[in-house]
């Protein structure tokens, strides 16, 4: 029977005897390079993509940027659902599909075939480490964002729960309530809350890496220390590119 709407999943309970493959894209005729950043909130993910960028335009790549939830046609959606606590697990995980759907199309894809490099600051791998972590079917999800391009490198910065606990807790007067998990009522204390819905997704995350094969980086080292692993593993990425011209 076909499946038109989630199911009720536990997270942690993955189906064994199947792989979900994300198209290369032959069609696309891409010939720049998809690299992305992952990782839980308070991961450092993004002051290392924001380093990676600076660093390429150094060198003289052209490059663009995008991150998770900045498409215009969601956004004020997305905000008003927010502040009125209307989202449901679905509904997010829907939404979220639309914005990546809209920058995909005019954010991503043209800029892959013109030859460019394009960062992402969380890709598809956040829809299903969050989604899941809510509850989605892990089928439903991966089969939503079944149109989407694989990236050339996808970036995994790790910590632990308690240090990006204590990284959210020190640099934001107030943590968001849905980056808190706190519309899955795991506690009515919004820190208590992070840890708990954060946890589950860094568990999704660690799933992920090895799935879908993701370049782990400590996220608790130096950041000087981290840029160096990533562009070195992003110098061999264009290295191989023009061998293979």
């Amino acid at each position: 029977m076909p499946r038109t709407a989630p199911l009720v999943y536990t997270p942690g309970h993955h189906p064994k005897s199947e792989a979900w493959i994300l198209p290369r894209g032959p069609a696309l005729l891409r010939r720049g390079k998809l690299i992305v950043v992952e990782g839980i909130d308070g991961s450092g993910k993004s002051t290392q993509i924001k380093l990676l960028h600076k660093w390429l335009e150094a060198h003289g790549h052209q490059v663009v940027f995008t991150e998770w939830n900045s498409s215009d046609l969601v956004r004020q959606a997305t905000k008003r659902g927010k502040k009125k606590n209307l989202l449901t697990p679905t509904t997010f995980s829907l939404l979220h599909a639309t914005d990546f759907a809209d920058r995909l199309t005019y954010r991503i894809i043209p800029y892959l075939k013109s030859g460019m490099t394009v960062l992402a600051d969380r890709y598809i791998y956040t829809a299903f480490a969050r989604d899941i972590a809510r509850g989605v079917d892990p089928r439903w999800v991966r089969d939503l964002y079944g149109f989407a391009v694989q990236p050339d490198a996808i970036f995994y910065f790790r910590v632990p729960i308690d240090v990006a606990v204590g990284r959210i807790v020190g640099s934001r007067a107030k943590i968001k309530f849905y980056e808190a998990g706190m519309d899955l009522r795991l506690s009515p204390e919004p820190v208590e809350s992070f840890r708990l819905f954060q946890g589950r997704v860094l568990d999704e995350y660690d799933r992920l890496a090895v799935e879908y094969g993701f370049q782990v980086i400590d996220g608790t080292k130096p950041i000087d220390t981290q840029q160096q692993q990533v562009r070195s593993k992003v110098s061999r990425l264009y290295s191989q590119q023009a061998a293979e011209a």
